[in-house]
């Protein structure tokens, strides 16, 4: 970019901003009626304690290249690297409220075993007060045992509008996890574990403000975008008159 454009572009407020992505086949009329009718309800009761609101997902980590980051220097910075055959796989509830992420873990697969396993955590954990759980439409979480075991202890589940990753708040401590593992070897698959675990356990303790910026009740929704192009939008403000 030239120096007369820059300043242009400096003048009128315009900056280098990472574009988003929109999943294809989202609906964002109905995503907007499932945040106000029911996400948005269940998060003003967990915030004053009437129940419980968890989101829940999994997230699988693997020992390789995926953590690389950036780095300021003059030169190109290079980090050691694994093969990527090792995968850590940590499937989660996020509590709303506290911030606190209880997990299920191992270094095969994530299927309605664990799924079954995190619910009678959960039950065991939250015993006494309503529990509602927010998933995505994964077949393991949405089969039949999975939907018995919750109805025996007394477990709601609320499945998310499909192609919907943006109301499930559980993403962002994943991204956030990920960034702590960012430029960094691990020489060792366990170091790499126990790395992933202290940020996990202290999500509610040492990254609670972090967490409390990151997971509030602001949702991305996109029945406020406009086209720009053939495949692409913005979010468009308002004019500040019409913006109250």
């Amino acid at each position: 970019m030239c120096s007369s454009s820059w300043q242009l572009s400096k003048k009128n407020a315009i900056k280098r901003l990472k574009c988003g992505s929109i999943p294809s086949k989202a609906n964002p009329e109905i995503q907007r009626i499932f945040f106000e009718e029911k996400l948005q309800p269940l998060m003003e009761k967990a915030q004053v304690n009437e129940e419980v609101l968890l989101f829940v997902d999994a997230s699988h980590f693997v020992m390789g290249c995926d953590f690389l980051g950036y780095a300021y220097g003059k030169v190109r910075h290079f980090v050691r690297t694994h093969s990527g055959r090792k995968r850590y796989n940590v499937l989660a509830a996020l509590n709303f409220a506290t911030k606190k992420l209880t997990t299920v873990t191992n270094d095969t697969y994530i299927t309605a075993t664990q799924v079954c396993e995190l619910l009678r955590k959960l039950a065991v954990e939250y015993t006494g007060t309503i529990i509602n759980l927010v998933l995505d439409n994964a077949s393991y979480q949405k089969c039949q045992a999975v939907k018995d075991l919750a109805t025996k202890l007394r477990i709601n589940l609320i499945f998310l509008p499909s192609h919907s990753p943006n109301l499930n708040l559980i993403e962002r401590a994943w991204k956030f996890v990920k960034v702590k593992l960012r430029t960094q070897y691990y020489s060792d698959f366990n170091l790499f574990i126990e790395k992933i675990d202290s940020v996990i356990n202290a999500s509610d303790k040492e990254y609670k403000q972090d967490f409390d910026r990151l997971i509030s009740n602001k949702v991305q929704l996109y029945d406020n975008f406009s086209t720009v192009a053939e495949n692409s939008c913005a979010c468009i403000p308002l004019p500040s008159s019409l913006a109250a």
